[in-house]
């Protein structure tokens, strides 16, 4: 309390030759400037909060800035512009980042417009598991063409994982891995389709967990191969489906 009534003490006597220009380690603010804080050694430090702290903050004033620990990596200075939360450089940054834990996972991708499915105004993706559920699963039926898991771009992986777990009965296999999870309470996970993965792949970082290895996706190619991807340099290819590889199951929201 003390130390309360002694700045305010030298603010209001600082600021006192100008009652429109208030002074923190200079007597002469700078007469555009409301408040005018100077130092060689120190510098200016907003409100650190959580994204969550954050939103919680009853209409926001335009202009407002915060520093947003949750930012990945290290935290972001952020300001309200009047409709929505930005940073530095322009973003929006209303939603929660890439990486961060929600709904079961981390989040590994959020829509953008010209996505299959973007929504303006609403924030939909991919969460992804925060772990792999196979070191070694094949993507199965080899020699067997599935029916609708031809699919490759976002928002497809999960209509082919549900085809092939209905029209291939073999165990084990990468898409029934990930058909039979249940993880924190949700039980709607898939084999992300080719698209899906790259997006998994591009994010690798901030989801974290995943190994240098080839990943299955779950867009089959022919009767004999499916899409694959290596998570070092990113390449797609054809691969035969008898072969095993780790599996990352994602859900959407």
């Amino acid at each position: 309390m003390k130390k309360f009534f002694f700045l305010f003490v030298v603010i209001s006597y600082i600021g006192s030759a100008n009652a429109q220009n208030v002074g923190i380690g200079t007597t002469t603010p700078d007469t555009t400037a409301v408040l005018d804080l100077s130092s060689t050694g120190k510098g200016f430090l907003p409100p650190r909060m959580t994204l969550l702290q954050r939103n919680e903050i009853e209409a926001p004033a335009q202009g407002l800035m915060v520093y947003d620990i949750d930012r990945v990596p290290g935290g972001e200075p952020e300001f309200f512009n009047g409709t929505m939360w930005k940073n530095m450089a322009g973003e929006d940054v209303s939603f929660y980042p890439i990486g961060h834990d929600y709904l079961g996972g981390k989040i590994g991708y959020i829509l953008q417009p010209g996505d299959p499915g973007y929504i303006a105004g609403q924030y939909h993706g991919l969460i992804s598991a925060v772990s792999d559920q196979s070191t070694g699963a094949a993507w199965g039926c080899y020699g067997t063409n599935i029916t609708g898991a031809e699919g490759i771009v976002l928002g497809t992986g999960n209509q082919n994982t549900i085809d092939i777990v209905t029209e291939c009965s073999t165990g084990g296999i990468a898409a029934r891995i990930c058909d039979d999870l249940e993880l924190e309470g949700y039980s709607d996970w898939y084999l992300p389709s080719k698209d899906e993965l790259n997006m998994l792949y591009l994010n690798k970082v901030a989801i974290g967990g995943f190994e240098n290895s080839y990943y299955w996706s779950s867009s089959e190619i022919d009767s004999y191969g499916a899409w694959r991807q290596l998570f070092t340099n990113g390449g797609q290819a054809n691969f035969l489906k008898n072969y095993p590889y780790y599996v990352r199951a994602v859900r959407a929201f």
